[in-house]
């Protein structure tokens, strides 16, 4: 159980570190700031601030974000009118930073309860120094002022030329494509490694690799080298169809044509019945061709990645054809009982689930459903088909309700999640 938690935390943080890092490297690109950088979520473990961003480690691996300026109004629940704070000058007289927090003592801070704020565009603060209401003070913030958070985290404050709508477009739509794209190409990483640890890397043909001994397919004379064209009188051209004729006919006569020195020859076997599961398959002891070239792998890479994407294209595809389910999705629950699986498979198992949730987080990232990346996008292509910016109260109601359907149906799949794996 410690493997598979530790193996947990670790796939998850390094999906969220991926993800997330695509984000935050476009937004760097497009001069858009970015305030904090967090793995997980909750309460902080540690925090680290440099060159603008203030990098957290939460308590709870179940996430992580980027805020990017503009992007968050956590300043206006920090900073309400009547709010006591603690302001820090620099020597020009302007405040460098704002103390929110009972966690934190300043030196040299000046108490302030606080009256009115602008840290957009005009750049002041406004209080009574002590909360004393004759000394009512009104002071110049620096554009690369601090705001010390209630629980204490440090991050910079959002001026106008620096937040997420100030940048151009492209630059927005590219932000915003970068977390899923970071994905997509982690999985396709994965995938080429698994390539490179494997002794040899399946081709997918319908040649014979190995024929094992005393098997049905040796004692019908098969060998290595021959290639099955046909399983009775269906022609079979890669492996994935020569395996699924065969195994669906268990215990029943079967005439196989194969080639041998390009010549044609057949031969009629039974395959051997093997209960798998609940089910019975046919098989006749052959395994399939495997190279070992820096091509094949590479390739090999490229095939899994490809047949990872469609089959997750099909299963969306499905729920849309056949009636949604919350036993299609799986949550933080799923993929820890995915991991226990896969951990017990060694480190090509968790490679390999690795990269199947990678490429499975990108494409559904890209939906086009408010408050994830693809319903930003869905804003992103409205906006240049109007030709002007969507109101911002307009695009901040339609991602909150997103963000309160996708809670709500996170909080479905977690519970039906626990039913599945661990309430019989």
């Amino acid at each position: 159980m410690i493997v598979t938690i530790i193996t947990f935390i670790l796939v998850f943080g390094i999906l969220v570190l991926v993800h997330e890092y695509g984000h935050y490297y476009f937004a760097k690109r497009a001069c858009i700031l970015v305030r904090e950088f967090s793995i997980g979520m909750g309460p902080k473990l540690w925090w680290h601030r440099k060159n603008g961003t203030t990098y957290t480690i939460r308590l709870l691996p179940i996430g992580g974000y980027v805020r990017l300026a503009g992007n968050d109004d956590e300043d206006m629940d920090e900073l309400r009118p009547g709010t006591p704070v603690t302001v820090q000058l620099n020597d020009s007289g302007k405040v460098v930073t704002i103390n929110a927090s009972n966690k934190v003592a300043l030196f040299r801070g000046i108490p302030l309860q606080l009256v009115d704020c602008d840290l957009t565009d005009g750049l002041w603060i406004k209080g009574y120094v002590n909360g004393d209401e004759d000394q009512l003070k009104n002071y110049d913030v620096d554009h690369d002022a601090v705001i010390i958070e209630r629980d204490g985290t440090h991050v910079q404050i959002a001026p106008r030329d620096v937040q997420f709508r100030s940048a151009s477009l492209p630059a927005r739509m590219m932000t915003n494509f970068a977390g899923p794209m970071n994905n997509f190409i982690l999985s396709l990483i994965v995938f080429v490694i698994l390539g490179f640890t494997l002794s040899g890397v399946p081709t997918n043909s319908n040649r014979l690799g190995k024929v094992n001994s005393g098997s049905v397919a040796a004692k019908a004379g098969l060998v290595a080298g021959d290639r099955i064209t046909k399983v009775g009188n269906a022609t079979v051209n890669n492996w994935g169809e020569l395996a699924t004729k065969i195994s669906s006919q268990p215990g029943k006569r079967v005439r196989l044509t194969y080639e041998r020195n390009h010549h044609q020859h057949q031969v009629t076997v039974v395959p051997k019945t093997v209960h798998q599961g609940k089910e019975k398959v046919g098989q006749i002891g052959i395994i399939e061709e495997q190279k070992t070239g820096i091509k094949a792998r590479l390739l090999f890479g490229w095939q899994q990645f490809i047949q990872a994407g469609t089959l997750i294209f099909s299963v969306l595809g499905s729920m849309f054809t056949h009636g949604f389910s919350l036993n299609d999705l799986g949550g933080p629950v799923a993929i820890y009982a995915g991991t226990s699986q896969a951990t017990a498979l060694g480190v090509n198992g968790v490679l390999n689930f690795l990269a199947l949730l990678s490429i499975n987080l990108g494409i559904v990232n890209l939906l086009p459903i408010p408050a994830l990346d693809g319903g930003k996008l869905l804003l992103n292509i409205i906006e240049a088909i109007i030709r002007r910016p969507i109101p911002e109260k307009a695009e901040g109601v339609v991602t909150m309700i997103g963000f309160m359907l996708l809670l709500l149906l996170m909080i479905l799949v977690t519970w039906n999640d626990i039913q599945r794996y661990f309430i019989h």
